[in-house]
Parts: C-alpha cells; sequence; structure tokens
C-alpha cells in the first residue's frame, strides 16, 4: 500500500539508481561542456610564447639543415601538454601550424634572397614536376607529420591526466 501513495510523486522510485527507501534520488551533477571548463593550467600566454618558440627554434634549424627539428618540437609539446593539459583538439594543431611555419619561412626568406630554387626543386620533387612551389609544399608537409608524430609520441609517453 505504501507504494501506492509513492506513485506519481517526483523522484518517488529514482529508476537508474541504487538508495535507500524513501530518500529521493541524488541529483546528477550538471553538464558543462568541455571548452567552457578550464582545462588547462597554463596561461594562454605561456603557451602563445612555447609555440612562437617552437616555430623560431624550427625555422633556426631549418636555416642550419637540421631536418629532424620539428619531431623533437613536437615530442616537447606532447610532453608539455601532459602539464599544461590542453586538450588534443587545441595542440595538436598548433603544433601543426608551429611546424609548418617552422619550415615556411626560412624557405620563403631564400627564395626572396635569391637562393637557386629550381634546380634544388628539380632534385627534391621526387619524380613531380620540377616546381618549387610543390618542392616547397613536399617539405613543408613533411615537417607537419613530423611534428604531429612527436606530438603523437610525447602524449603517449605521458599517461592521461585525471580530472580533478
Amino acid at each position: 500500500m505504501t507504494d501506492l501513495k509513492r506513485l506519481g510523486r517526483r523522484g518517488a522510485y529514482g529508476l537508474g539508481q541504487l538508495g535507500t527507501q524513501g530518500l529521493g534520488p541524488e541529483r546528477p551533477a550538471p553538464f558543462q561542456p568541455r571548452f567552457v571548463r578550464p582545462y588547462h593550467r597554463w596561461p594562454f600566454s605561456a603557451w602563445l610564447l612555447g609555440l612562437l618558440a617552437g616555430a623560431l627554434i624550427n625555422a633556426g634549424a631549418a636555416a642550419v639543415g637540421w631536418w629532424f627539428m620539428p619531431f623533437i618540437i613536437g615530442l616537447l609539446a606532447g610532453l608539455a601538454n601532459h602539464v599544461g593539459r590542453w586538450p588534443t583538439q587545441v595542440a595538436l594543431p598548433a603544433v601543426v601550424l608551429t611546424s609548418a611555419a617552422g619550415w615556411l619561412v626560412p624557405l620563403l626568406w631564400s627564395v626572396l634572397h635569391g637562393a637557386p630554387h629550381g634546380g634544388v626543386a628539380r632534385i627534391t620533387a621526387l619524380g613531380l614536376p620540377g616546381n618549387a612551389a610543390v618542392a616547397g609544399l613536399l617539405t613543408v608537409l613533411i615537417a607537419v607529420v613530423q611534428g604531429m608524430t612527436g606530438y603523437w609520441l610525447g602524449r603517449a609517453l605521458t599517461p592521461l591526466p585525471t580530472d580533478d
């Protein structure tokens, strides 16, 4: 008979939740989208300085001929992201932009200052038309893939952060 008295009252049965009789179900926590929650620990300015430093280091390494530096910068960004806790949807495009800018700026600088890009383009185009733009795009694409691979490895070496 007591069940009939509870029939139709708000929170009377709490379907799907275990609880003691007579008490209403717990109220669920309100949904808050991930982009609203402050998920990151470092301020935006620290990340912006880090990305700018990564692009400058990539550009300097490209000028010296260190082709592997986008991978190292991506690896460091993946390791730093364990502490900084930016979502991958934000951090990975930033690493891509850093890698692309780090190689695109020195390539454009050398072309604007009279480097013999036509002969180099024919050598590096790998059977594609000997166009400097194709060779430059291929070089930037390789740098982007290196940066993404380094970021992936840095994230894989660090455990997933727990929600605090």
